[in-house]
């Protein structure tokens, strides 16, 4: 993809403002990062600990252990939780939530981003995808501190037309693949076009984004 990464196809619209978000919550902290996979975002929590389901090749992996029972972790030791990218691979999330809450601090913080209108990846671990409702419910037991979406409508449109290039053939030729990801820069462009978006078909319920590619949230443990 040589060219396509030259012009800036390839680039991943959504990693900037995953970066981003994460910054806003840096902290010298002591955090648990469950789920570290490729620690992509490790600098910005330096006094971290690592658990994840496996050892993993090049990744530090302090603590080899399973989300829905953390029992290598005592209750209440962490002041942040984070979880990037997660909740969407876990088989039964409020088992996971509940654990997270259990190894939180009174007042600790839960770092979340997970997945709604997104293909399937990391097949054949991928089972769950978030509407906003949903993650509240599932943290009714913390304090909501931020729930925001990653993309707006239009946006989250690009995401899938970007995810089409990197995850399919097109007529068996890969330079097809150019078709998607300008189609998905094009389509960025047009972010202002939708002046009012709702939660059903008869207009009654106002809504923000109908579509987006995922949400970020920052919850503190009550």
């Amino acid at each position: 993809m040589g060219l396509l990464d030259t012009l800036g196809l390839t680039t991943k619209i959504t990693r900037s403002r995953l970066k981003e978000f994460l910054k806003r919550y840096r902290s010298d902290a002591k955090t648990l990062d469950v789920g570290c996979g490729s620690a992509v975002y490790g600098d910005f929590f330096p006094n971290r600990v690592t658990l994840d389901i496996e050892a993993r090749p090049g990744v530090q992996v302090d603590i080899v252990g399973d989300a829905h029972d953390m029992k290598q972790v005592e209750d209440g030791s962490f002041e942040v939780v984070l979880c990037t990218e997660v909740l969407e691979h876990l088989h039964t999330p409020p088992k996971a939530i509940a654990e997270f809450r259990r190894v939180l601090k009174p007042g600790g913080l839960l770092i979340l981003t997970t997945r709604f209108i997104f293909p399937i990846h990391d097949a054949p671990g991928d089972y769950f995808r978030y509407t906003k409702y949903g993650l509240r419910h599932l943290l009714q037991d913390f304090e909501i501190v931020e729930l925001t979406e990653e993309t707006n409508t239009m946006e989250t449109l690009a995401v899938l037309y970007q995810r089409i290039g990197f995850q399919c053939e097109t007529l068996g030729f890969r330079p097809f693949k150019f078709f998607w990801f300008l189609k998905a820069k094009l389509l960025m462009l047009f972010s202002w076009i939708l002046t009012r978006e709702y939660g059903d078909i008869r207009h009654r319920q106002r809504e923000k984004y109908i579509l987006s590619s995922g949400y970020y949230v920052a919850a503190r443990k009550k």
